[in-house]
């Protein structure tokens, strides 16, 4: 069974990344009529605009420059394949990033900024190297964006940061991709505050984990690109469900209105810019379904594209991708 990241290896991680990630700020969102006190850990301020840096930072270093020979691959949708690429650069070696064939344009100028090979496939592709490991044709050492337990040691150091932050918190919604954010932060605070709940947040567009829940397994789900590009997939990841299933609180989803809403809200109060998948705990909070008391955030990454964000500060139609 996939278990828990260990306190130890939380611990080892954030001091071996202290170099890349940036411990980002905890602020109260600037809003008066909330059901909650609504706090927002910024790892849109990471170097790449997302927390992927940290698990991105942890696992290379942990490979060291023999795994690194031959280069570096990961699948992303982009900012993985930004942690990554800024950690292959930094070490000198060679990366490339399979992509689905709905990855934002900003995402990919980036990972080209940073000298990587880009592969667009279509999306039940991607899923596939997300599920087998591996892309017939690209060699070099293959950094899983979710399932790592390195990557998820990187993640989990947030959970120690908002402890230390924040440490009459109540409640923690994290966004949901893949399942490795929200359960290396679990893995933490399980291990210093167990009674604190740890909610995923997903899109109603593409909700695997509130469906999983539901059955009791994994189950498919359709997909629908739109804007929120971080996070949804047709199905929660075998090897992720033993670990998700038992240590999340459950799965809160909010519309793509609610989103937008929310990514909105996030310029106006705190001159935030959040990304979909960044947007989506905040979405939910706002809502009331993470309860009252103090409710911790992740705004996951930043990397939202122009025209998306334009579109939604002037309140267009949001089904738009």
């Amino acid at each position: 069974m996939f278990e828990a990241i260990s306190l130890v290896d939380i611990e080892a991680a954030r001091t071996r990344i202290a170099g890349a990630a940036i411990r980002t700020p905890l602020v109260r969102m600037n809003i008066e009529d909330a059901p909650a006190e609504i706090y927002l850990k910024l790892e849109n301020l990471q170097p790449i605009g997302s927390f992927k840096i940290r698990g991105a930072a942890n696992a290379l270093t942990l490979a060291g420059p023999k795994a690194l020979q031959n280069g570096v691959y990961t699948a992303s949708a982009g900012n993985m394949a930004q942690g990554v690429g800024w950690m292959a650069r930094r070490l000198g070696v060679p990366f490339s990033v399979v992509v689905p064939d709905h990855a934002p344009a900003t995402k990919l100028a980036a990972i080209e900024r940073l000298g990587g090979s880009i592969v667009k496939v279509p999306f039940d592709v991607w899923w596939q190297v997300i599920i087998t490991h591996e892309f017939e044709g690209l060699d070099g050492f293959f950094v899983h964006p979710v399932s790592d337990p390195a990557v998820i040691a990187g993640n989990a150091t947030i959970g120690l940061e908002l402890l230390e932050d924040l440490p009459d918190l109540d409640t923690v919604v994290v966004p949901y991709g893949g399942g490795g954010l929200s359960s290396g932060i679990a893995s933490a605070l399980r291990t210093i505050r167990p009674e604190i709940p740890i909610f995923a947040a997903e899109v109603a567009t593409a909700a695997p984990l509130a469906a999983a829940l539901a059955a009791g397994e994994p189950v498919e789900v359709p997909y629908i690109a739109s804007f929120v590009d971080g996070i949804g997939s047709t199905s929660v990841l075998e090897e992720m469900w033993p670990l998700v299933s038992d240590l999340l609180a459950g799965s809160l989803v909010a519309d793509l209105d609610a989103v937008a809403a929310a990514i909105r809200l996030l310029v106006e109060r705190n001159r935030i810019v959040a990304e979909g998948a960044g947007a989506a705990a905040v979405a939910v909070s706002l809502a009331g379904a993470a309860g009252t008391g103090k409710v911790a955030c992740v705004v996951s990454g930043g990397n939202i594209d122009i025209t998306a964000l334009t579109r939604i500060l002037s309140q267009e139609d949001q089904r738009r991708s």
